[in-house]
């Protein structure tokens, strides 16, 4: 998240707000939570695009009524057999990296390991995108980035030679936590490294532009509170990596992350550092974690 300056009003909104959290309900009369994020896997588009010497091939995905999603893939030289891969999604942060530039030293790196690596561009990486989206929009531009992953897992899944079978998501902020959602709901990522999340979209959302209704909007995406999809959530093994010094995500709240993510291979790494969880440490938690977990090569 990039630093902004949160009124004494907006805190007030957002105290009032969570009061509301307790009440959600979907926000689709007759929808169940799990099939918020349905979409028709075969209409996926995975068309090669000319690659501005960044390192890798790029790929435009899209789909039926979608916003197009840039991508950037990076894989070993050479025919790939049974390749593991990596699902990056980055965060809103700095502008140089509030994009799919975060993780590609990442992606460089585990290359060397026979990993493949799609880097997305999501829609936060569009210049002032938190102040020019509106709060009209956010549940459906939610459920839109969770099925526009799902379709890049289908353009990574389709690479020849990477293996369904090791497929990780690496998110950071907003990557976490649509990664969240993503995570309950389809099966492919065994894997899955989430970076700093807090508990909800709405609360971050609220410290930028203001609803007509704020305690309808809470009500509405409420919905996609990260407790309940956590505990949904299909991976095999997972590593939190949260920041002691975080202004925006709290020591209490990365616990409560932590309970709430299924027992099974769950590791919390705390870091003295603020949200952008940015040091060696934090790249070679992540690195060795993903090549243990993907059996990848040494």
């Amino acid at each position: 998240m990039r630093p902004f300056a949160v009124t004494l009003v907006a805190l007030a909104i957002i105290a009032a707000a969570a009061g509301a959290r307790a009440q959600s309900v979907p926000a689709v009369p007759g929808v169940a939570q799990e099939k918020l994020f349905d979409y028709a896997p075969g209409s996926t588009t995975c068309a090669p695009q000319a690659n501005p010497a960044q390192g890798g091939a790029t790929v435009r995905i899209s789909g039926p009524g979608a916003t197009p999603l840039n991508a950037l893939v990076i894989a070993p030289a050479g025919s790939l057999k049974k390749a593991p891969a990596v699902l990056w999604v980055h965060w809103l942060g700095e502008t140089a990296t509030t994009n799919h530039t975060e993780f590609q030293s990442d992606a460089l790196a585990l290359v060397k390991h026979g990993v493949v690596s799609m880097l997305v561009d999501m829609p936060w990486s569009e210049k002032d995108w938190f102040n020019t989206r509106t709060t009209d929009g956010d549940y459906a531009g939610t459920v839109a980035q969770v099925i526009a992953l799902r379709r890049a897992l289908d353009c990574l899944g389709a690479i020849p030679g990477v293996d369904k079978s090791r497929i990780a998501y690496v998110g950071h902020d907003f990557g976490a936590m649509v990664g969240v959602l993503l995570l309950a709901v389809d099966n492919r990522p065994s894997y899955a490294v989430l970076m700093a999340p807090t508990l909800s979209f709405w609360e971050w959302y609220l410290l930028g532009k203001q609803p007509a209704d704020p305690a309808a909007y809470v009500a509405q995406m409420s919905v996609f509170d990260l407790p309940g999809w956590l505990a949904k959530g299909r991976q095999k093994a997972t590593l939190l990596q949260v920041g002691q010094l975080d202004e925006y995500v709290s020591q209490a709240t990365g616990i409560a992350i932590r309970n709430a993510i299924p027992a099974r291979g769950r590791t919390l790494r705390a870091y003295k550092l603020d949200h952008a969880l940015e040091d060696e440490t934090t790249h070679e938690d992540r690195l060795t974690w993903l090549v243990t977990q993907l059996a990848a090569s040494p």
